[in-house]
């Protein structure tokens, strides 16, 4: 992400909290702070990335940090900076929201990840688009960070024909047929499908990808058993921390799961600000 994308999205972030101005924080003014961000439970840290060149930014002097995708625990100190101390409070509450959202949705990722593997070593834990608005690019980072694999990032980068797409266009066959004939070979097709009939129906037109949506471990293994290795194969829908290891169990090729932006704990994380 280019640093001018990131730096306007924290503004904006900052602005929410704090426009016209902080009537607290503006009594620090002129004094000058140290501040440093501590873990308060064990995750994958995400986040710090993105903040730096913000706090670069608002003129503070960033004095240390941990990377993105450090396993962090119980009092780690992952990012430390000083300056004005008015600046340092007004941007306490963005940092951390951000560092610590997006610590817990690389955190669930992580886990789910290994989790999988364990039982099936090439699957794929992907995101999904049930992000938060304004913030997809970030958590979507926040996945690769956790290990896992973004998926699409907008309905402008891949052709994912669902549900409602297919209740339009008039099934299963159909649906490919038309969108097949007017995408250049470049894109790959995927669909969406509730059985193992038309998970063989997609197959037989031509799909590159079928997304076994809302099927339960046994449906996905006979889907598998029957196209493992003809076509890429994806299951999902509530699929989470509790389950993923049984789906990847079945053998299938990628996992996507809402859970891990919509439903991940943000990691806990405080700052502490210093008078120098």
């Amino acid at each position: 992400m280019l640093d001018t994308f990131v730096i306007e999205k924290l503004l904006s972030f900052l602005k929410e909290d704090a426009y016209p101005e902080d009537v607290t924080g503006r009594f620090a003014s002129g004094i000058r702070a140290y501040a440093e961000i501590k873990v308060k439970d064990s995750g994958v840290l995400c986040g710090v990335k993105i903040v730096i060149p913000f706090l670069k930014y608002m003129g503070l002097e960033v004095k240390g940090f941990s990377e993105d995708g450090t396993q962090v625990n119980r009092g780690d100190v992952v990012l430390r900076f000083e300056g004005d101390g008015e600046v340092v409070l007004a941007v306490e509450r963005t940092v951390l929201n951000v560092v610590s959202k997006l610590s817990g949705i690389s955190t669930s990722t992580m886990e789910m990840v290994k989790k999988a593997k364990e039982v099936n070593p090439e699957v794929k834990i992907a995101g999904t688009r049930k992000t938060t608005p304004g913030l997809r690019d970030f958590e979507k980072y926040a996945i690769e960070i956790g290990g896992g694999d973004p998926h699409r990032l907008g309905l402008f980068d891949a052709v994912l024909i669902k549900d409602n797409h297919i209740s339009l266009l008039g099934g299963v066959s159909e649906s490919l047929r038309k969108v097949k004939s007017m995408t250049s070979f470049t894109k790959k097709v995927e669909i969406e499908v509730l059985s193992l009939e038309d998970a063989l129906i997609a197959y037989n037109e031509g799909a590159d990808a079928i997304l076994l949506d809302n099927m339960t471990p046994a449906q996905v293994r006979e889907v598998v058993e029957r196209l493992k290795g003809k076509v890429i194969l994806e299951a999902s829908g509530n699929i989470n921390p509790e389950n993923v290891k049984e789906y990847a169990s079945t053998g299938v090729d990628v996992i996507s799961s809402g859970f891990i932006t919509h439903s991940s704990r943000a990691l806990d994380i405080s700052l502490d600000v210093f008078k120098l």
